[in-house]
């Protein structure tokens, strides 16, 4: 405490040195809560500065900190021969507190169609609270991803940045990048592709959603795969479209029923390389009557090639957009699953006659795709890394489905019944024996409170007719898990 010397200003002034931060810190905060609390009032004034540090038992200099820094908030006034007073006005006075008062609960808001439909989307599953492992379907393993490379990559763009970083540059991305996504897919995946053609965004659902917004009118039909990633679905039902569900058999989306369905749809969305959720590939005989009632119809295709770096066996399958002759196709594809998921980087692929569009509605929408990455990535390709890890991962994936599917029949015999797919990050597991008289979704939530993530396949259908399964992503798995994961399965089935 402050003894009296000549004002009482100061008298009751808690000033005890805790160590923690500088003197001239500690004596700042002690004034300052002497003037917020009302102890020293409006004008009072102070003891002068070599007072107040032999009261204190402290430096002139501390003080001085001190009492500086509360003139230059505002706290303290200082006047020729006057002295330092407490302000008048201070600079976050608070405010009298107002009596309290009951509040009635605020009514529920009142959401459009498209609010509703979007707020009632499941969740994609985020991780939290789950046992690892667990079977997230769709989930890289990102444990051997060469982050000191990509750190030095982003380093040596952005240490001397060209000014086109800076001020946002093209709205359909990086000049760089755009090339690199379009000798990829040139190469890889047989596109019919220039760079222009080739737009960078934030994912595959950005691009559904921008395609909408572009082709469609509210009202409009439009063919989705029944079942279906619930993503893709919100993003449509947000334009306001209206949805015809078409089938999906062991040779993809059923075509003809969906000209029987809708004949004039604007648009179908289809995954025809590798179908999610069921993992079935589009015949070559339907992709080509696909593409020919698009070019009948005068619609258009989106072509969903989500995974397509990840196939086992064979030769690459032939994408609706090489076949295409008419200019129909808008190919997406995404990045985040080659490399990491927090990238969010996917791309687009636009005909020629929608290339303009596409990039004019872009500039209304968001202006640019953020450009802190793209740089990095570009390079990634150029340099061959991007080529390299995808081998490596795809004969890890390969070997992680292998080993999954010789567990399960060793683990879940007579509960689950796994096939193996030729691409892919997940496998469907039928439910078997007596576990056929339970609903998927039961089946579902009991591995879930255990721990183990295994979502129902049910839950990507709409309708009455959905088939029973599980969804099981083995591609984030480490090996060493794999066995657990299921022995803990196993004895929450048997249950």
């Amino acid at each position: 405490m402050v003894r009296r010397r000549g004002t009482g200003s100061l008298a009751t002034l808690a000033f005890h040195p805790t160590g923690e931060g500088p003197l001239s810190r500690q004596l700042y905060g002690a004034i300052r809560a002497a003037i917020l609390e009302g102890r020293l009032g409006a004008g009072e004034r102070l003891p002068a500065s070599r007072v107040l540090a032999a009261d204190l038992g402290i430096s002139r200099n501390t003080a001085l900190a001190a009492i500086d820094q509360l003139v230059s908030e505002g706290y303290l006034e200082t006047r020729r021969g006057s002295g330092c007073t407490v302000a008048r006005h201070l600079p976050d006075a608070r405010p009298a507190q107002l009596p309290a008062r009951d509040v009635a609960s605020p009514a529920a808001p009142r959401l459009s169609k498209r609010g509703r439909s979007l707020a009632e989307t499941p969740r994609a599953y985020s991780g939290q609270g789950a046992w690892h492992p667990c079977f997230v379907p769709g989930l890289p393993d990102s444990s051997d991803f060469p982050f000191a490379l990509w750190a030095r990559l982003l380093a040596r763009s952005w240490r001397h940045p060209d000014a086109s970083l800076i001020e946002g540059g093209d709205p359909g991305g990086h000049p760089g990048l755009r090339r690199a996504i379009a000798d990829y897919l040139r190469q890889a995946r047989g596109l019919r592709c220039d760079a222009e053609q080739v737009m960078v965004v934030s994912g595959i659902r950005q691009a559904v959603d921008l395609t909408c917004r572009l082709l469609l009118d509210p009202g409009d039909a439009v063919w989705l795969e029944n079942p279906c990633y619930p993503g893709i679905r919100a993003a449509i039902a947000a334009a306001a479209a209206r949805i015809a569900d078409i089938p999906v058999d062991d040779e993809g989306i059923v075509v003809a029923r969906g000209i029987a369905a809708a004949p004039r749809a604007r648009l179908a969305c289809v995954t025809p390389s590798h179908q999610y959720p069921l993992g079935v590939a589009l015949s070559l005989q339907r992709r080509l009557q696909l593409l020919a009632w698009a070019r009948k119809a005068k619609s258009w295709v989106l072509e969903d090639d989500y995974d397509s770096e990840f196939r086992y066996q064979g030769r690459p399958l032939a994408t609706l957009q090489s076949l295409d002759g008419e200019g129909r196709v808008i190919y997406v594809g995404s990045l985040s699953k080659v490399l990491f998921p927090s990238l969010r980087i996917a791309y687009l692929v636009a005909p020629p006659s929608l290339v303009d569009a596409f990039r004019k509605a872009r500039t209304v929408i968001d202006e640019h795709p953020p450009m802190t990455p793209q740089p990095a990535l570009a390079a990634f390709f150029a340099e061959g890394h991007l080529a390299a890890h995808i081998r490596r991962q795809r004969k890890r994936y390969a070997e992680r489905q292998a080993r999954l599917l010789e567990l399960a029949g060793r683990h879940l015999a007579g509960k689950l019944e796994l096939a193996p797919d030729t691409a892919g990050l997940h496998l469907v597991a039928r439910p078997t024996g007596g576990l056929r008289r339970l609903a998927d979704t039961e089946i579902a939530r009991r591995l879930g409170a255990a721990g183990i993530v295994a979502p129902a396949l049910s839950r990507y259908y709409v309708g009455r007719k959905r088939e029973a399964g599980l969804l099981l992503g083995y591609a984030a798995v480490p090996d060493d898990r794999i066995e657990p994961a299921l022995k803990r399965m196993a004895e929450v089935l048997e249950a």
